[in-house]
């Protein structure tokens, strides 16, 4: 299900989100992220992912979000799952206000994937990071740190 704007802040405004966010590894162990064009967490480096829709079954997310994110449909089966965290912002896709809470459920899996053919909906690049350089480094999120 896809919501109209006004119902979609009155969502935020009133409830967290649940989403899926994607821990990606490639053969050399390093974890994809993507700078992220969209309110929260604008600017940033960030893990792949997003929401989870009414009436849609966990499968079916990953596959529509890997598709979304990668350009390539995966199945969560072929993951592993490292759990549950909870992502708090100021701020929301509307601005300033509302404030964001996420519900994320992290999954983790490997892909060689070029970092050109990747979709620029929700990231305007990528970048390879190593776990050291990515827990070092200011612009990447937080959120996204809390994973390692």
């Amino acid at each position: 299900m896809y919501l109209n704007d006004v119902d979609f802040q009155t969502v935020i405004q009133d409830t967290p989100l649940v989403s899926i966010d994607l821990i990606i590894k490639n053969t050399q162990g390093h974890i994809l992220l993507g700078k992220r064009n969209n309110r929260p967490a604008q600017g940033y480096w960030f893990v792949p992912g997003g929401r989870i829709r009414k009436n849609e079954s966990l499968a079916m997310a990953f596959k529509r979000l890997t598709l979304a994110e990668l350009d390539q449909a995966f199945s969560i089966e072929d993951t592993s799952f490292l759990g549950v965290f909870e992502h708090f912002y100021g701020d929301s896709v509307f601005g300033n206000q509302p404030s964001t809470h996420y519900v994320a459920m992290a999954y983790e899996f490997s892909i060689d994937h070029t970092l050109e053919t990747l979709p620029l909906d929700q990231h305007h690049k990528y970048q390879w990071f190593t776990i050291k350089d990515l827990l070092q480094d200011a612009d990447v999120h937080e959120n996204t740190k809390a994973y390692f």
